[in-house]
């Protein structure tokens, strides 16, 4: 691809000298500084009661501090991100009238969309790899927990898996500004479908749910019914790509959790079986839990950038009037 390697470093160039990106970035690290630096003094005060407790390390990520654990922040706000990186990648080109003196270079067209993507994907995983390593630091000082070769593992499938997550809302945002010239539009559109999809499909999976399976009856609560309920509950939430990261981190993270379901039906051998064995899961066997989750997530991701490069390649490079 001629012109790929200008237009890589000419974009990454931008988003590191940004404003924006610099304070973006420093109140994503502020509020993750915060939450951890809660979740790690609560850790320290109950690490006396605690009798033999693993992974104190990972806890640090997943442990709830004031309002939400670090897993959780990523997964709300994560997408802002993704957002601000790519809502005015392309139509900022077009309004000051660069893009078309872009492409009469010898760069090729696939070249600048390619570029700004990955210079978007670059810019992701620095803040991403930069916060964590920043709370690493800040629990070894605090807890004292050195952390063992397969939670640096896990920390390192999770960033993997969160810079897939907030790159599928990059590439949806290039998207948006590749389809509207206006860059105010390509910005509230990429915000509402990021509420739409976080916050929305949650209730109304539980509306729906509701109404095919209603556990409120009169006359007593049917197991059957509430598992259906759960079930229907989770499979219209599988829509929101925040609930697909959340399972797969979550579950990443966590050892102890060996299921991404909020509810199981289970008999006396079932029960018989899960008290005996409370052990937790290698991280192979926690990849075979949320596999369906991780693939899902990673070819939403590529389909996205996919159509983003198609519309980019067939549409006219004009400057807007």
């Amino acid at each position: 691809m001629h012109g790929l390697w200008a237009v890589y470093k000419k974009e990454l160039s931008d988003h590191f000298s940004s404003y924006r990106f610099v304070l973006l970035f420093a109140l994503i690290a502020m509020v993750s500084f915060i939450t951890s630096s809660m979740a790690g003094l609560s850790l320290r005060a109950s690490l006396e009661s605690m009798e033999k407790q693993r992974y104190i390390f990972l806890m640090l990520f997943n442990t709830t501090g004031a309002l939400f654990s670090m897993v959780q922040f990523v997964a709300f706000f994560g997408p802002l991100i993704g957002i601000v990186l790519g809502f005015d990648a392309i139509n900022r080109e077009r309004a000051h009238g660069t893009l078309i003196k872009v492409v009469s270079q010898p760069i090729y067209r696939d070249a600048v969309v390619n570029g700004k993507f990955l210079a978007g994907v670059t810019t992701i995983s620095v803040v991403l790899i930069s916060i964590v390593l920043m709370i690493s630091g800040f629990g070894l000082a605090l807890l004292g927990a050195v952390p063992s070769s397969g939670e640096i593992w896990r920390l390192f499938f999770y960033v993997i898996i969160s810079i897939f997550y907030i790159s599928f809302w990059l590439g949806l945002s290039i998207l948006f500004s590749i389809l509207f010239r206006n860059i105010a539009t390509s910005a509230l559109a990429s915000i509402a479908l990021w509420i739409f999809l976080s916050f929305f499909v949650s209730i109304s999976a539980d509306v729906l749910a509701k109404s095919i399976a209603p556990i409120d009856k009169p006359g007593g609560v049917d197991p059957e019914m509430v598992i259906k309920n759960a079930r229907i509950k989770e499979a219209v939430s599988l829509i929101s790509p925040m609930v697909l990261y959340r399972n797969a981190t979550a579950t990443v993270i966590d050892p102890m959790r060996n299921t991404t379901k909020s509810m199981v039906l289970m008999g006396p051998m079932e029960q018989l079986s899960a008290s005996r064995f409370k052990n937790p899961l290698s991280l192979g066997q926690s990849f075979l839990v949320v596999f369906p989750h991780i693939v899902a997530m990673i070819a939403i991701t590529l389909i996205c950038f996919a159509i983003s490069y198609l519309v980019f390649m067939v549409q006219e490079i004009l400057p807007s009037l």
